[in-house]
């Protein structure tokens, strides 16, 4: 594997050919470039990497499809090569372009007559000669007359890999400075340099508490301690917090003596006296996510005025003049903004904007203009202006947008213009907000990224400054980075599993009549995979799980860990199918309790999944948001195996226990693909809506089992 090399997708798997099966004989695992951009007559590296997935050898073509500016300077494979059954190959090319280009190139895989072309968008800046330097030149900021701020998730943690999962599946989004680690101080100096040389001053950095009523402890707080606090050019930009007060028990406050003697003093003693705190009126802006659930925490909406009054008074006597508080508010609902106000909100503002039904680019802008000037015309609350560049969500749920730099520009002119009209008093006149610096996950970012590069803040510097353009340098521009280290070895760790779950199994007993996957748990011990033993390679991964005696062999310990399954076509059945297991527990009546799923949410009308409400076995297939769910007649029995099956025919859902039905519900239609990972033993990893118990011999078949099928299959054990 290449030093730089990380998989665009470990299994996000594309079909190229099917085998009689219906499963892909040839999936490609990955076709990226180890660069985020590009530059103009220097060498860009692709990789790409195939699998056979089939029973049998194939002979596979592979060729790149290329725009006129694009060509191959290295690395071309052979015309056609012979893959055998279970085989892997990596293939790389050189590329180099003659001119600047933003668009998808294509890899072209044929076999058995059949070609495929997979898109990948690659970005070329114009040029620019490589100079080594000592370390990042030191920013010159963009003057401008008002304050410009972006909100800043700081997610991206070296042990937290997890968290780029979107961005597997949208190449297109990866940033300029790759899967890095937020906490690294050099990352922290590009964002400063970055930002400021395009006008924008300060950072929000989203803030999370993980518990109440005693000493502070946080969770992505490395962005702020490990990386800003630590990086040479702090004093170049400001930053300030956002506290998201959203999780209720975790990251509120227990009552008003945690707030005062707790959470404030650490905001005063760590963030508000730092020199490079947002301080406007001598006052520190203090940025608050639901500031509603404090009405229950403190015991009331006057609890929250006198505890707000006490805040600004501790600041007071910090040698502050006081405490600006803003609370996050997206919507034109005259009560709430009545409220905020009643709690003593200094102002609204909005982290970002939900526009409906995918808009166009000009609806997108429309209508977040129509809510920022409603919201004025209200005059309940003054606000400080958010503009928003788009929205995904973490799993493309929902309307999904995105607004392009050029029409971006016109979107940051109709602000602009919007608070020049407010009091020059107020800081809704003085500031404006960007959302969002790098929500990759959720799709809203204007930091550099492949599709765009430089083109979100090179259009912030145009509207609000005039300053002149500086050169946009990427690290490998002066010989630094890279910054994504702790994530290639995540992903190389990745890929050696994912080959080690591929790898071919067969146990006794495996039904060719349409079964596509069996977990039998039954692998020796240490091993950290379960692979699928029906043949079809749908192996996964154990994840803080365990194995221990089961009805055969042994089974899952469901206890908090699981087993995920990468996405794969062997998890989509189609127009039928039918799920079994047997599961044992000594704890009656587990609620929320699931042992097998591919529900997500913002997937919630895909998928399936198997698992205990109120004790009893009920399954989800749902057709619209979480429709489709049916319950057993019958509590699950505590003590001893029990078979579960489910079927489905395109018509009926039918629930089994130990081969008797215990319920049916109607449904027509094919099982949605959401396209998601299987989680066994648990919601998802880490989840606390897990299973307590034992899990054996999991089985997917896509087709629906007779009922006499389902009573043999009962009877096995």
């Amino acid at each position: 594997m290449k030093p730089r090399q990380w998989l665009v997708t470990a299994l996000l798997l594309a079909a190229v050919s099917a085998s009689a099966e219906g499963v892909p004989a040839v999936r490609l695992l990955h076709f990226d470039s180890p660069a985020p951009l590009g530059r103009v007559g220097r060498p860009l590296a692709l990789e790409a990497e195939i699998e056979n997935a089939g029973d049998a050898p194939l002979e596979v073509a592979l060729s790149l499809k290329l725009p006129e500016q694009i060509r191959v300077t290295a690395g071309e494979p052979p015309p056609i090569f012979s893959l055998e059954a279970g085989a892997r190959r990596e293939v790389q090319w050189t590329i180099e372009a003659t001119d600047t280009f933003s668009g998808n190139l294509a890899l072209a895989v044929t076999t058995d007559g059949e070609a495929r072309e997979h898109p990948l968008w690659i970005t070329f800046l114009p040029p620019m000669s490589r100079e080594k330097l000592p370390y990042i030149p030191e920013p010159i900021p963009a003057k401008t007359e008002i304050l410009i701020g972006a909100h800043h998730c700081p997610l991206w943690e070296a042990d937290k890999p997890h968290m780029w999962k979107q961005l597997i599946k949208h190449p297109e989004r990866t940033p300029a400075l790759g899967f890095y680690d937020q906490n690294n101080p050099e990352v922290s100096d590009w964002e400063t340099k970055w930002a400021v040389e395009h006008g924008v001053s300060f950072f929000i950095y989203c803030w999370y508490r993980t518990s109440q009523g005693g000493p502070v402890e946080t969770m992505f707080s490395g962005a702020i301690h490990d990386a800003f606090f630590k990086s040479r050019f702090q004093d170049k930009v400001k930053f300030t917090i956002m506290w998201e007060n959203q999780n209720r028990g975790k990251a509120g406050v227990a009552d008003e003596r945690d707030l005062m003697d707790n959470l404030l003093p650490f905001w005063l003693d760590n963030f508000f006296t730092h020199p490079s705190y947002l301080v406007v009126d001598n006052k520190p802006v203090l940025f608050i996510y639901r500031p509603e659930f404090l009405v229950d925490d403190l015991g009331g909406e006057e609890a929250v005025v006198a505890a707000f009054d006490k805040m600004r008074a501790a600041c007071r006597d910090r040698g502050f003049d006081g405490l600006w508080l803003l609370g996050e508010y997206r919507g034109l609902d005259r009560n709430h903004l009545e409220k905020m106000k009643r709690l003593g909100l200094d102002y609204s503002f909005a982290y970002c904007w939900h526009v409906l039904d995918n808009p166009s680019p000009e609806r997108a802008i429309n209508t977040q203009m129509e809510y920022i000037e409603k919201t004025k015309e209200l005059g309940i609350l003054p606000q400080v202006v958010t503009v928003t560049q788009g929205w995904s969500g973490w799993q493309d749920e929902g309307s999904v947008w995105t607004i392009p730099p050029e029409p971006y520009k016109d979107l940051l002119r109709r602000a602009k213009a919007h608070i020049a009209a407010y009091p020059p008093e107020e800081l809704g006149a003085r500031m404006l907000l960007l959302d969002n610096w790098n929500e990759w996950g959720e799709g809203h970012y204007i930091a550099p990224y492949r599709e765009h590069g430089f083109g979100y803040l090179d259009a912030v510097r145009e509207v609000f400054s005039d300053a002149p353009p500086r050169a946009n340098l990427l690290p490998e521009d002066i010989g630094m980075g890279p910054y994504d280290t702790a994530y290639r070895e995540h992903r190389k760790e990745e890929r050696e599993l994912s080959a080690l779950a591929g790898e071919h199994a067969v146990k006794p007993g495996t039904d060719p009549e349409g079964l596509m996957a069996w977990w039998s748990f039954d692998e020796e011990d240490g091993c950290p995979v379960v692979r699928d033993m029906s043949g079809n390679r749908t192996g996964g991964y154990l994840r803080n799980a365990r194995r221990a005696p089961g009805v055969d062999g042994n089974a899952l310990v469901c206890d908090g860990g699981a087993v995920e399954v990468p996405n794969h076509p062997s998890l989509s059945p189609g127009e039928a199918m039918t799920l079994a297991c047997w599961v044992f527990t000594e704890n009656p009546a587990q609620e929320d309790a699931w042992m097998v799923n591919r529900i997500r949410g913002g997937a919630t009308h895909t998928g399936y999944r198997l698992g205990l409400c109120g004790g009893y076995p009920c399954f989800a297939l749902p057709q619209t948001e979480w429709s489709h769910h049916l319950t057993s007649d019958t509590a699950l029995p505590a003590g001893w195996w029990v078979h579960l099956a489910v079927t489905y025919d395109g018509r009926w859902i039918r629930l089994y226990m130990d081969g008797r039905e215990a319920a049916h519900l109607e449904r027509t239609g094919p099982v949605n693909d959401g396209g998601l990972p299987l989680t066994l033993g648990n919601f998802e990893t880490g989840h606390r809506a897990h299973f307590t118990g034992l899990l054996d011999e999991v089985k997917l078949w896509h087709r629906a089992l007779s009922p006499e099928e389902v009573v043999m299959q009962a009877q096995e054990f």
